[in-house]
């Protein structure tokens, strides 16, 4: 083997360990929405893999109605990482946390579509929370980001 076969050969390596070792985020959405694949472009863009799986509404809405994600909790999609469930637009940053910290919860929510939140870049932000959910359906105040 020459240098540069040896030197191709590890960087090989280091590419396929690197996309094994970053979590995988299995995104569930309707087919016509184009936030959601803003947000998944936002998720891969921050070191996650992601698998997308178009549903019809009905379909999407049960699995939500599956996952015990309140009814007032719901966004337009809903990702599965590592057991938990995130559900909306939230920021790769939070997810990571989660991931990090693993707290005992069922995952984390942003309601509605806040504008300003990834996958809802507009001229300007609205404050919103990500908010932690458990297994009951409270939740608590992740982190909150300021409107401007």
């Amino acid at each position: 083997m020459t240098r540069r076969t040896i030197l191709a050969t590890l960087l090989l390596s280091r590419h396929i360990l690197a996309q094994r070792t970053k979590p995988t985020v299995t995104v569930y959405k309707d087919a016509n929405c184009t936030c959601c694949g803003k947000w998944i472009q936002h998720l891969e863009d921050n070191g996650f893999n992601t698998r997308a799986k178009d549903m019809p509404l009905p379909e999407l809405r049960q699995l939500k109605t599956s996952y015990k994600i309140p009814p007032a909790m719901q966004s337009c999609h809903t990702g599965i990482v590592d057991g938990y469930v995130i559900e909306g637009h939230i920021p790769a940053a939070d997810v990571q946390r989660l991931l990090s910290e693993r707290p005992k919860a069922l995952g984390l929510a942003v309601p509605g579509m806040p504008i300003g939140s990834p996958g809802m870049e507009g001229a300007r932000n609205e404050a919103y929370s990500v908010l932690m959910l458990d297994a009951a359906g409270r939740t608590s105040v992740f982190k909150k980001y300021e409107g401007r």
